[in-house]
């Protein structure tokens, strides 16, 4: 993975680390500045250190709107961006507001890939919301992240599910499959199986009806079609009830975050 090194874009020295084995690692966490995205990284390092008295920049990576990853803590050493879950949690940062770029979006993606690599395993994808009382990373990073921004360590995404139709076999076939049974529609008689027979046009239909759509067929994944297995995987993931605030917090680019 290409980024910009903490010398590369001017770091202060950390006033102390953490550091935290790849085997404890078991989410990639988004999170936003909420900031213009022409913020630098070292004004949010100063930020954090200055204003709130911590011992580096808060994030593990940071991504700006040009696509371009620059390196936070790393993947070594415990953040401080989604308390109690920093050390479990690696948090990644897009530099602006609800609304990242392709290239962003791109660059975010390239951060928990190589995650997953490191780690031997797929890691959870988590926003700041489900583990805090906040709105990041924003609504539409959230959706993205959790739904069409979706992708496994072999590489296919969620809009890749677009124009399968029944007949269809192999991996795009199995990751609509395991989506499905994700977004809580069962396939009990053949599981992931990579076969778009007539139990997955079944599911796919069932999924649809619960986001609302008014079409019957689930023989082919139209753009449409995507979007609301989609939703109904994002509502289906969400945490239930959601977490209660930390008892004491302090205010961070408007998020609400504690270093621990």
């Amino acid at each position: 993975m290409d980024y910009v090194s903490r010398d590369g874009w001017g770091a202060r020295s950390p006033r102390s680390t953490t550091s935290v084995p790849l085997s404890a690692r078991e989410e990639v966490t988004l999170h936003y500045s909420t900031g213009s995205t022409g913020q630098s990284v070292r004004s949010i390092q100063d930020f954090h250190m200055d204003g709130n008295g911590w011992s580096d920049i808060g994030y593990n990576w940071l991504v700006d709107d040009d696509g371009t990853v620059y390196e936070g803590r790393g993947w070594y050493v415990q953040g401080a961006h989604a308390a109690p879950r920093n050390r479990q949690g690696i948090g990644v940062c897009y530099i602006g507001s609800d609304g990242m770029s392709e290239a962003a979006k791109a660059a975010v993606l390239e951060v928990y890939d190589e995650a997953c690599r490191l780690t031997g395993r797929t890691l959870a994808r988590k926003g700041h919301r489900d583990i805090n009382s906040t709105s990041c990373p924003g609504t539409d990073n959230y959706n993205w992240w959790k739904s069409s921004g979706y992708r496994d360590v072999e590489g296919t995404r969620g809009d890749d599910m677009v124009g399968l139709k029944k007949g269809d076999t192999g991996e795009r076939v199995k990751f609509l499959q395991s989506t499905l049974m994700k977004a809580g529609f069962d396939l009990p008689k053949y599981g992931a199986d990579g076969h778009y027979g007539d139990e997955t046009a079944k599911a796919v239909l069932a999924a649809r009806k619960s986001q609302g759509s008014a079409q019957d067929f689930g023989d082919r994944i139209t753009g449409w079609a995507a979007m609301q297995i989609n939703q109904a995987f994002v509502k289906a993931q969400a945490p239930k009830g959601g977490e209660a605030e930390l008892p004491e917090t302090i205010q961070v680019s408007g998020e609400l975050e504690v270093e621990q």
